[in-house]
C-alpha cells in the first residue's frame, strides 16, 4: 500500500475561474497565467492511474456559518454575503479537477487543511507518511498546510507549478523564502514521471 497521497486545496471555482462566480479575480488571472489547472489535471490523472490516494480540500460553509474555524475579520464577508456556502456554484472545485466519487473531500472553514477538519484521521487511517501539495493560494492554504504537515511529521513535497498566489511576488517569496525551510519543491512533470514510473512508495 502506498505511503503517499495527493492533496488538492482549494481548486474552487470561486478562487480558479474567472466568470460571474469568481471571489478572487486577481488569483484567477495568476490560475489561468500560469497554467495551473492544466498542470495539475495532469497530476490528478497520473495519480488515479498509479492507484495513489488523493484527497481534495475545499473552502465551504454550513448555513449557519457557525462551523467556520477562521474567526477573523477577513472571513467575516463569507457571512454577510452568504459567500461560499456548501453546495453553491462559486463552491464547486473546477470541472476540469472534480473529485471521483471514490476520492474523499475535506471541507474546512478556515485556511488551514488540517484545523477543524478529518484531515489527519483520513491519512493516518491509510498509513500516510508523504505528502504531495498542490493549489491555491501558494501563500494561504498551501503555505499552513505545509506547516502544520510539517510539525505533524509528514514529508512534505510541494509542486510550485500547481500553485499561484493574487501577486507573482506572494507566490515567489513563498517558492523561494518560506517553501525550503519545512518542505521539498517539485513541480508537475517531476511527480508525473515518478507517478507514472511507480517510484513513489
Amino acid at each position: 500500500m502506498t505511503t503517499t497521497a495527493i492533496l488538492m486545496l482549494d481548486y474552487q471555482v470561486a478562487l480558479c475561474e474567472e466568470g460571474p462566480n469568481c471571489r478572487q479575480p486577481a488569483l484567477a488571472q495568476q490560475v489561468a497565467e500560469r497554467d495551473v489547472l492544466a498542470r495539475a489535471a495532469r497530476v490528478l490523472s497520473a495519480a488515479r492511474a498509479s492507484a495513489v490516494p488523493i484527497v481534495h480540500v475545499r473552502l465551504a460553509f454550513d448555513p449557519s456559518y457557525e462551523l467556520r474555524t477562521n474567526r477573523s475579520a477577513r472571513f467575516d464577508v463569507y457571512v454577510k454575503e452568504r459567500a461560499m456556502l456548501a453546495g453553491s456554484p462559486e463552491a464547486a472545485f473546477v470541472a476540469a479537477l472534480a473529485p471521483l466519487e471514490s476520492e474523499p473531500i475535506v471541507t474546512k472553514g478556515g485556511v488551514d487543511a488540517f484545523i477543524g477538519t478529518q484531515l489527519l484521521e483520513t491519512l493516518a487511517g491509510r498509513g500516510i507518511r508523504n505528502l504531495v501539495l498542490l493549489g491555491v493560494a501558494t501563500n494561504l492554504v498551501v503555505e499552513s498546510t505545509a506547516r502544520h504537515a510539517t510539525d505533524l511529521g509528514f514529508n512534505v513535497t510541494v509542486l510550485e507549478d500547481c500553485c499561484a498566489s493574487f501577486l507573482s511576488e506572494l507566490h515567489a517569496f513563498a517558492i523561494e523564502r518560506v517553501f525550503p525551510l519545512f518542505s521539498t519543491l517539485s513541480t508537475s512533470d517531476a511527480i508525473v514521471n515518478e507517478l507514472e514510473g511507480g517510484d513513489r512508495g
